[in-house]
């Protein structure tokens, strides 16, 4: 907004030097002069917002930072393992793409599962390559704890949801709610010891951020604020999808995080990918962040679709 600002007082100021130029003969060459000096100001601007449009074209094609969230689903401590497997293999993943990969905050239970949890990553092609795993996702197998041999179905959602550092969402300060308390990590740790943490309510939607990966409340809440952005963004898009939902049958899927994607079916070594067919084996190695050839799968069944 304040480069078109300047750059519409740069364009007032040559035309009243061009007619200064052409009504004073005597101010001519002055007016030439000053009239070269604010041209070139004018474009060097113009290169300035010219950069800043690609920048964001760039961005909204390929958003380097994404939210990934997890959610334990149906089948109790069964289904919270499950989601803490899969955030262990997208851990995995990203770290061998060579993307960061940051907790922004956590809930487990006693079993050491995943209730909910959210993670930051980043990197060239990270929300590319992941888009694709939100939904629900299925496993069948037998629990450590089953002693009759009985295969149990659970399940865990994911979320993933691209940040975007020039979504257009304004947020007034009445429309939030922001607290501020302990993060919990480990006793003794400064992290316990100030109130960093951040959780931001936004009233209209009931959506809630809770950001705990920074030590300082103002990077928290910078960090936040950007996801719930990113957020109601998403729900906008959302909204704009239902209408056109028509033209939207090629794609992979609807982008429904209440959409069975997957089934990890262990006792069979096999996961298969219901929105394409097609399966794959050795469940270790891909729980372990080996995810490539089910990531090339669904780019490739994409490229095809449009």
């Amino acid at each position: 907004m304040y480069l078109m600002q300047e750059y519409d007082r740069l364009q007032a100021a040559i035309t009243d030097t061009e007619k200064t130029a052409s009504e004073d003969p005597s101010l001519a060459d002055l007016a030439k002069e000053e009239l070269v000096h604010l041209q070139a100001q004018q474009q060097a601007l113009l290169v300035k917002m010219e950069e800043i449009v690609a920048e964001d074209k760039e961005e909204a094609e390929d958003p380097r930072r994404m939210v990934l969230e997890v959610r334990a689903g149906a089948g109790g401590d069964e289904a919270s393992l499950f989601a803490y497997e899969l955030a262990e293999m997208y851990r995995a993943y990203a770290e061998a793409q060579g993307w960061s990969f940051t907790v922004l905050d956590e809930s487990k239970n006693d079993s050491g599962g995943y209730k909910e949890a959210s993670f930051e990553i980043e990197g060239k092609g990270a929300y590319a390559a992941l888009k694709y795993e939100m939904g629900v996702h299925r496993v069948q197998r037998v629990p450590a704890t089953e002693k009759s041999g009985r295969v149990h179905t659970s399940t865990a959602s994911v979320a993933v949801l691209p940040v975007l550092e020039h979504a257009e969402i304004v947020i007034e300060d009445k429309d939030i709610e922001v607290d501020f308390s302990r993060s919990g990590g480990a006793g003794g740790q400064n992290v316990n010891k100030v109130e960093t943490a951040v959780r931001i309510y936004h009233k209209a939607t009931g959506i809630m951020i809770r950001c705990t990966s920074e030590r300082s409340q103002l990077k928290n809440r910078e960090k936040g604020m950007n996801i719930l952005r990113s957020k109601l963004a998403e729900l906008k898009l959302e909204e704009e999808n239902a209408k056109h939902a028509a033209e939207r049958k090629g794609q992979i899927g609807t982008g429904d995080r209440s959409e069975k994607i997957r089934t990890y079916n262990v006792l069979q070594d096999r996961i298969t990918d219901h929105r394409i067919k097609e399966s794959w084996h050795n469940i270790p190695k891909i729980l372990a962040g080996g995810m490539d050839p089910i990531v090339e799968a669904l780019q490739q069944a994409e490229t095809a679709a449009a």
